[in-house]
């Protein structure tokens, strides 16, 4: 997926923004500005890391005062070391002190997750591996995170519970529970396949072909019937590099015992991936790498504005 940005998103997110902070207007401002005071501003970055969120600046800046110049002095997602001139805006000066936290409320943050994601991909460099994001988002912002995660180089997972199936542990123990108290047995019953086999096929069956079946694996015991059931993805979920590579030997091996497909079963780590370990992962082999803090903990940006009356 290219790193573009759809204005047409983010819309209701800048409204939101707009309706949270400005409300029914910049009270000090209106008193202490007078009317048809004119200012220059600059954006200025206050440690090195990666650019973010230029198009929603000059978004939430047009939504604010159609008449403020904006002026972008570097490319979006070019890394950038401190002290350097971001963007500068002129124009009204009450528009201007309107809009100045509202843009760097999203410049710090997509900055930073672009930052932090940079960092992982960085590590990664040279392997097979791709570093993904999660659904570990700020509720309402995750189509903005998810792609400052693509200006840091990295990738996107599903965007969300509709788009792709993920077997998790919570399902995996409701399945085991329902087959305990056989409650499902008739409604899923396909002779000789386990539950996670029949539960698949019906997945098939009930949705579209291009929708990815994704799996959950933390016992390397459980790869097997895994298999079995011709899932699209296998998550290794919580296990230590050396388990990784076991698994992952395993799935390849049973790929290429397959000669009636020519299916490549992916497969991702997940869980408890950090910069300090992430490369011993990418060294497993393993296909994709979803790391939750590139979006969840990711520190802003430190971004500063210098207003120039």
């Amino acid at each position: 997926m290219q790193n573009t940005l759809d204005l047409e998103n983010i819309k209701e997110i800048v409204l939101l923004a707009l309706k949270e902070d400005i409300g029914r207007g910049d009270l000090t401002s209106r008193i202490f500005v007078p009317e048809g005071s004119k200012s220059e501003g600059t954006f200025l970055s206050k440690e090195k890391g990666i650019v973010a969120g230029l198009p929603v600046a000059k978004y939430v800046l047009s939504q604010i005062d159609r008449e403020l110049q904006f002026t972008v002095h570097i490319e979006e997602g070019v890394r950038i070391n401190r002290g350097t001139k971001i963007a500068s805006v002129k124009g009204s000066t009450l528009s201007i002190l309107a809009a100045e936290r509202l843009v760097l409320n999203f410049l710090q943050r997509l900055s930073g997750i672009a930052t932090i994601t940079s960092k992982f991909v960085e590590r990664v460099k040279g392997y097979h591996a791709r570093i993904m994001d999660t659904r570990k988002t700020t509720p309402g912002l995750r189509y903005l995170e998810r792609y400052a995660v693509r200006v840091g180089g990295g990738h996107n997972h599903r965007m969300g519970l509709y788009d792709q199936i993920l077997v998790k542990d919570n399902h995996l123990k409701i399945l085991e529970t329902e087959h305990q108290e056989k409650q499902c047995r008739d409604a899923l019953k396909e002779g000789g396949a386990s539950d996670i086999q029949r539960l698949v096929r019906r997945a098939r069956e009930l949705t579209e072909n291009k929708v990815l079946i994704e799996v959950e694996v933390e016992d390397i015991g459980f790869i097997k019937e895994v298999l079995a059931a011709g899932v699209d993805i296998i998550m290794l979920d919580n296990m230590d590099p050396s388990e990784m590579v076991k698994a992952i030997k395993m799935i390849k091996e049973s790929d290429e015992a397959n000669k009636t497909s020519a299916k490549h079963t992916l497969t991702e780590a997940s869980g408890n991936i950090s910069l300090e370990n992430v490369e011993a992962y990418a060294k497993t082999g393993v296909d994709r790498i979803s790391v939750g803090r590139i979006t969840h903990s990711a520190n802003a940006l430190d971004i500063s504005f210098e207003l120039s009356p």
